[in-house]
């Protein structure tokens, strides 16, 4: 079958549940999916109201932003372990013992457009029972087309979390240190930012997560100077390197 395949009305039916199951479980809008899986809106509410047949590609493309099978397998060819227990490879933790970890988060860090400027967002730390393990999606990012998903690795070895996202061999990654007794988290990011032309730039941050009901009425997208709400964002992505949740080194 090929990418462009259009699939049976009944399997397209089947994928349509899941999906929205899938949504409402993380609570991800329809819009963020369609922007981390790059595909239109218009598309994804077509195939969701059965007036236009998923394709193989658009399926794939789902998968992989959210990183679980919507065809009932577990999704990036992962066979969960036990129940509630995730892969050795992740730490073999269980899901009894990261509940706590579970939720929304504010994510602040530094912003790679606008200089000076902080990136808010929002990012949803998940069990996925097909997986059996923790995983993660990001959304309501002004910069919604680079929207990350992956899995959530806790090894004790170190006691720090690590958010993966793997998207064809392309990798990007954020380390959190243990929580505060306020359950924020903080550490460092690593990515690609875009450089002259078509170039791609490695790029690091430091980052912080903080429980969305701490700070509701920040809002999402990028904050300035001039933000009402930049000076505390500031403070509290500034805790990342003072309080040594993570270090700069010179080269």
């Amino acid at each position: 079958m090929s990418d462009q395949a259009q699939l049976p009305q009944g399997e397209g039916d089947a994928i349509a549940d899941r999906l929205r199951e899938e949504l409402a479980r993380r609570r991800i809008s329809r819009q963020a999916v369609a922007d981390m899986a790059r595909i239109s809106l218009s598309t994804l509410e077509k195939a969701l109201a059965g007036s236009r047949p998923f394709t193989l590609a658009t399926v794939i493309r789902l998968e992989e932003a959210l990183g679980a099978s919507l065809r009932g397998q577990p999704g990036h060819g992962e066979v969960a372990t036990a129940p509630g227990l995730a892969p050795d490879h992740m730490g073999a933790y269980s899901r009894a013992a990261v509940r706590w970890i579970e939720g929304d988060y504010l994510t602040l860090r530094a912003s790679f457009g606008t200089p000076g400027g902080l990136n808010a967002y929002r990012t949803t730390l998940f069990w996925d029972d097909a997986a059996g393990h923790l995983r993660f999606a990001e959304s309501d990012r002004a910069d919604g087309a680079f929207a990350q998903a992956g899995h959530v690795s806790m090894p004790n070895l170190s006691g720090h979390t690590y958010l993966a996202t793997n998207e064809a061999g392309q990798h990007r990654l954020i380390i959190l240190g243990r929580p505060t007794r306020e359950g924020q988290m903080f550490g460092l990011l690593t990515t690609l930012q875009a450089g002259a032309g078509s170039q791609l730039v490695p790029v690091a941050c430091p980052v912080a997560f903080v429980p969305r009901a701490q700070l509701p009425d920040v809002p999402m997208g990028v904050l300035t100077a001039q933000s009402p709400h930049f000076p505390v964002c500031r403070a509290i992505t500034d805790r990342a390197t003072k309080d040594d949740f993570c270090r700069w080194h010179g080269g």
